[in-house]
């Protein structure tokens, strides 16, 4: 199974959590292409079982780089059907916008006909951080990464 973790950051931080996820991702058995979203072309995304993005927060929504790639997605429309998404998010201060970024991202993914699973018992919508990643957001990078692989074995046998 092919996971593709692409990212957005200029600080730094959302690349942090985007290599932790790879990196997990990679420790469950998982092949992982790990890039920014500027390498990433919309066609690449068929490529893939499992597509997670992440972005920091800008206005509290995803980065234009992001949205750009999303926008560019709409000729594939229909074929990241039955694919698992996942979104993850960095932010300025609390409430600085980490939970519609990501809800904006599985909003595109969902209208691909993709398969999101929400998280009962931690970041129940996906990682995010506060500035630089934490011990806790980077605990659910992990964590995120352990559950989508999970996932991705029961579906793609």
């Amino acid at each position: 199974m092919k996971a593709l973790v692409a990212y957005y950051s200029r600080s730094g931080n959302t690349k942090r959590m985007a290599e932790e996820i790879a990196g997990g991702l990679k420790a469950e058995g998982m092949q992982v292409e790990l890039k920014k979203v500027t390498e990433v072309a919309a066609g690449d995304l068929v490529n893939y079982e499992v597509i997670i993005f992440g972005s920091p927060t800008y206005y509290g929504t995803m980065a234009y780089e992001m949205k750009k790639l999303l926008d560019e997605s709409v000729q594939w429309h229909g074929q990241l059907d039955g694919k698992i998404g996942a979104a993850f998010s960095t932010a300025a201060n609390i409430a600085g916008g980490n939970e519609t970024t990501i809800l904006d991202i599985l909003n595109a993914f969902l209208i691909h006909g993709m398969i999101i699973q929400g998280d009962p018992h931690g970041d129940h919508y996906g990682p995010v951080a506060i500035n630089n990643p934490d011990e806790r957001s980077l605990k659910e990078c992990k964590r995120l990464a352990k559950r989508i692989t999970e996932l991705a074995k029961k579906l793609f046998k």
